[in-house]
């Protein structure tokens, strides 16, 4: 938690990450600009970046912001080699309790998966309830669940024919895409669409959708 100036309290949040981190950018580029119109004005404060990939460019936009970094891959927590041998629920589980140590060390009040490809098991869930939302490029509770993110998602929406698709975002809750929703933004799926031009059409929705997402999940909660 930190104290903002006039006293406000604004809440400590962790965002993880796996892949380029446009979204991370869309947070960062939001507190700063909010902070610049009215210091300590912004409800949050990013304390630290989480990546599951320790060669994710997310983590360069980080650091450039000074923001504290982490690596909890499976490979990070248990080691390549165990890791290689190690199954999907054994790596899942090392990562999440890997993500819920740094979560404390950083003293982070809530956590936004902005893009994190691991899906979160274990205590961190229970510590973190209420307190994780994340971000998934389709119209829930269409197109989630294991497998289900990337182009994947995007192949997915073009070859069920919907006429629409766009971003949710969520709270995480044990299951894989299955939290309460938060809020969606919607995008129209043109004739032509590949994976590609529909992905593009949706990030800057995404954009705007984290940033109003974490305003909602900010706004709910005391510090924990």
């Amino acid at each position: 938690m930190t104290e903002s100036c006039g006293g406000k309290k604004k809440l400590d949040i962790a965002v993880l990450v796996s892949g380029g981190g446009t979204n991370l950018q869309a947070l960062m580029d939001e507190e700063q600009r909010m902070n610049g119109a009215e210091p300590g004005s912004c409800p949050y404060r990013i304390c630290a970046v989480f990546s599951d990939r320790k060669d994710a460019y997310a983590l360069e936009r980080a650091k450039a912001a000074g923001i504290p970094t982490e690596i909890v891959s499976a490979a990070a927590v248990m080691g390549e080699e165990k890791a290689r041998a190690a199954g999907r629920d054994e790596k899942r589980l090392a990562v999440s309790n890997r993500v819920l140590e740094c979560a404390r060390k950083h003293g982070a009040d809530a956590l936004v998966l902005a893009g994190f490809l691991t899906v979160l098991c274990g205590e961190v869930l229970d510590v973190y309830s209420g307190r994780i939302i994340n971000l998934h490029p389709a119209l829930l509770p269409k197109f989630g669940g294991v497998g289900m993110w990337g182009h994947h998602v995007h192949e997915a929406v073009i070859a069920s024919g919907e006429r629409e698709s766009g971003c949710t975002v969520h709270l995480v809750d044990s299951g894989c895409d299955t939290g309460r929703i938060l809020l969606q933004r919607r995008v129209p799926v043109m004739p032509g669409d590949t994976p590609e031009t529909l992905a593009e059409r949706i990030s800057g929705e995404e954009h705007k959708a984290i940033v109003e997402g974490v305003k909602i999940l900010v706004s709910g909660l005391s510090p924990l």
